[in-house]
């Protein structure tokens, strides 16, 4: 995560030079499940939605095509980072909760991503990668069981997927992420008991993978 915050901040301050340069845009969609503990659980174990990606990915390639605009004493930090994506705008969401009732409980949200960064573990076309980034979830919990929750944290991530490579724009991934919110009660905006919490969304998920060449200016 310290790599991507470096390079995030010189890159945007490097904004003002007014250079162009051709970063891969990256789109992205898929069916995903939701996982919610404690109390939701107990009524309904799985949520459905969609993950979906609209970011600029600094990949290895435009990592090593790219050093020489990075000062030398921060290269180091991108040393065996295999991407970084950044969303262009916060209004972009990076997941969506859309779960009518099937027991009791329904669910629909959103969460945003606006950072990101992936290490890889294997190489090859065929790649497992550790992922991890920061978020914001807004998620309306509806129920005939539990107490009706407006939840909205900001939390972080950390997941591990499985990126099938078919051709150099076309990919498809398949993950699970797990995050971690600052904890919400149920029915409240507080924190409440530990036994009301929501602090913890698992999201496993099928997504496939459009890329581009993406201009802009630096």
């Amino acid at each position: 995560m310290r790599a991507a915050l470096l390079l995030w901040v010189l890159l945007a301050a490097s904004a003002s030079a007014g250079t162009a340069v051709t970063v891969p845009g990256d789109v992205g969609v898929g069916p995903a499940a939701y996982f919610l503990f404690g109390k939701v659980a107990t009524d309904q174990a799985v949520f459905a939605g969609l993950k979906v990606n609209v970011s600029a990915v600094l990949d290895s390639q435009w990592l090593k095509d790219n050093q020489e605009t990075l000062p030398p004493a921060y290269r180091k930090y991108m040393n065996g980072v295999d991407e970084i994506s950044v969303t262009p705008s916060l209004f972009i969401p990076d997941s969506l909760i859309i779960s009518p009732k099937v027991n009791h409980t329904s669910l629909y949200g959103v969460t945003w991503k606006p950072l990101a960064i992936s290490l890889p573990l294997t190489t090859g076309t065929v790649r497992l990668r550790v992922n991890a980034g920061l978020d914001l979830t807004y998620a309306y919990l509806a129920s005939n069981v539990l107490p009706t929750t407006h939840f909205i944290r900001p939390g972080a991530e950390l997941g591990l997927d499985v990126r099938f490579r078919i051709t150099p724009s076309f990919f498809i991934n398949l993950g699970w992420e797990s995050q971690l919110y600052v904890p919400q009660e149920l029915g409240a905006l507080g924190l409440g008991s530990p036994s009301d919490w929501i602090f913890h969304i698992g999201q496993a998920y099928l997504q496939v993978h459009f890329r581009f060449p993406y201009a802009v200016e630096l």
